[in-house]
């Protein structure tokens, strides 16, 4: 009995042994980092100084009640809206369109979805010429259809930069959805929908019955994705506009980035990074879920 013991503890210590180099990154590369980052947001501190002033959860507090703090979570929360409302139902549209038997569909497939693979640095810069209000595409147009008074600094129009940026995010995230929703519409049996034609029903009706409820977990896996991603956006905020005019198109990642490397204050900064994973892991519950009953 105690042989078997033996040889049981020894397997397990195996086991584990073999675990070891990918435990040890997983706590070097992200698991120390997060605990470091949790022990500086309990703090005033510039990032630098050898001494750092214990000030508990009053950076926590800070946050939600400074103007520009909240102006960054409410451009959040606008992005996270249009972000959900637009490419969800442009990626539905265009997955059934492209589900069908049409001419070139693989191409087309193709096309919606390389915007997704470009590095988003590069679709900022790309956009930034495109609104760039003195020979830019957008400006060019209007100029050339006689509707000049339609021109305007696209990213320092205080009105329209966050909107700009905004619909650089659709034409970039809307790849991803189609692609989700094309997985999922591969997977739904065409014995319903036939079965439903047989009964009369309309393709309209075939999709709102059919299509809709059997894309149940694909849209809870969809939407969770894009809401994390409006979340940690960073990249074309960062390019296109740097959070302006003044401060009205900060974010949340931007606004940690600002106060942790130029405003040098690590703490309020390490404090918005954990207001982030806090509300990502709040939006992610779902999408795990989901993925484990599939």
């Amino acid at each position: 009995m105690m042989t078997k013991g033996l040889v049981r503890l020894q397997r397990l210590w195996s086991a584990y042994w073999l675990l070891l180099p990918a435990l040890s990154i997983y706590v070097v590369f992200l698991l120390y980092p997060m605990v470091f980052s949790f022990l500086i947001s309990l703090y005033q501190w510039d990032g630098l100084a050898p001494v750092k002033k214990f000030v508990g959860l009053e950076n926590y507090r800070v946050f939600f009640s400074d103007p520009a703090s909240l102006l960054a979570l409410k451009n959040n929360i606008i992005w996270m809206l249009f972000m959900i409302a637009i490419p969800v139902a442009l990626g539905l549209v265009l997955a059934v369109i492209l589900n069908e038997r049409v001419p070139g569909r693989t191409a087309f497939r193709a096309i919606f979805y390389s915007p997704t693979v470009l590095p988003l640095v590069a679709v900022g810069i790309i956009w930034s010429w495109i609104y760039n209000p003195t020979f830019g595409a957008v400006n060019s147009f209007f100029r050339l259809v006689g509707l000049p008074e339609l021109t305007r600094p696209w990213l320092s129009d205080p009105k329209v930069a966050l909107y700009s940026v905004i619909l650089t995010g659709i034409w970039q995230g809307t790849g991803f959805p189609m692609l989700l929703f094309l997985a999922g519409l591969q997977t739904i049996p065409r014995e319903l929908y036939e079965a439903a034609e047989i009964d009369g029903a309309s393709r309209i009706q075939s999709f709102w019955y059919i299509t809709i409820p059997s894309l149940r977990e694909t849209f809870v896996i969809v939407v969770s994705i894009l809401m994390i991603g409006s979340l940690k956006v960073f990249d074309l905020i960062y390019i296109m506009t740097w959070g302006g005019p003044g401060r009205l198109t900060q974010v949340m990642s931007t606004w940690m980035y600002f106060n942790t490397f130029v405003f040098h204050k690590a703490g309020f900064g390490s404090a918005i990074a954990w207001i982030i994973t806090v509300a990502s892991l709040g939006i992610a519950y779902p999408y795990i879920r989901a993925m484990s009953r599939r």
